[in-house]
This record gives C-alpha cells, sequence and structure tokens, in this order.
C-alpha cells in the first residue's frame, strides 16, 4: 500500500488536518486517488477542481500518481467556494469504529 496525507485545501479553516489514506501499489491511477481521497474526506469527486502536491504540483494523470511516495503531502481544491455544498462530515454514527451500545451506557 501507497500512504498519502491528504485534505481539502481552505485556507479559512482554523484546523485544516491532514488524514492519511491507503492506495493499492497496484491500481496507483489518478482516478482511484480521486475516488478514495474524495470518499475518505466525504466530498463529492464533481466538486473537486484539482488534487494539488504540496506545495505547488498540480497531479493530472496516472503517471503523476505513480510517482507518489509514502506520506507526501496531497491537498483538494474545490470547485465551489461554499463548504456546506461541497462535503458533510459524517454524523458519529456513521463513522468507522463507532459502538452504538458503548454510546447508550449511563453512569
Amino acid at each position: 500500500e501507497l500512504v498519502l496525507k491528504v485534505r481539502i485545501q481552505n485556507p479559512n479553516l482554523k484546523e485544516n488536518d491532514f488524514i492519511e489514506i491507503e492506495l493499492d501499489r497496484q491500481e496507483l491511477t489518478y482516478k482511484e486517488l480521486l475516488r478514495v481521497s474524495c470518499r475518505e474526506l466525504g466530498v463529492n469527486p464533481e466538486h473537486v477542481q484539482k488534487i494539488r502536491k504540496l506545495p505547488n504540483t498540480m497531479l493530472r494523470k496516472d503517471k503523476d500518481v505513480a510517482r507518489l511516495q509514502d506520506f507526501q503531502e496531497l491537498e483538494l481544491v474545490l470547485t465551489v467556494s461554499d463548504k456546506n455544498l461541497l462535503f458533510r462530515v459524517p454524523t458519529l454514527s456513521e463513522r468507522s469504529g463507532y459502538n452504538k451500545k458503548a454510546s447508550e451506557l449511563t453512569y
């Protein structure tokens, strides 16, 4: 697996942390990078204008993706500025690792 650090480009956010994603080295394509990044960040792929390898390189094709190395930092640059239209943060119960029974315990 290739491990990459990805975030949504937004200079207005106080905290704009990266998340780590894993890509199968047998499927290192631009389309797969876009699909996995959008799924993990909760973004509609149609709203992604470009993928930027930080600090200043635009990824355009499969060969660009094939050259990526572990833990490189990428940003999804979105086309629309209203973040509420672009993505939604999954609710606690939708996140992986959420245990509904544990959340109902009372002390």
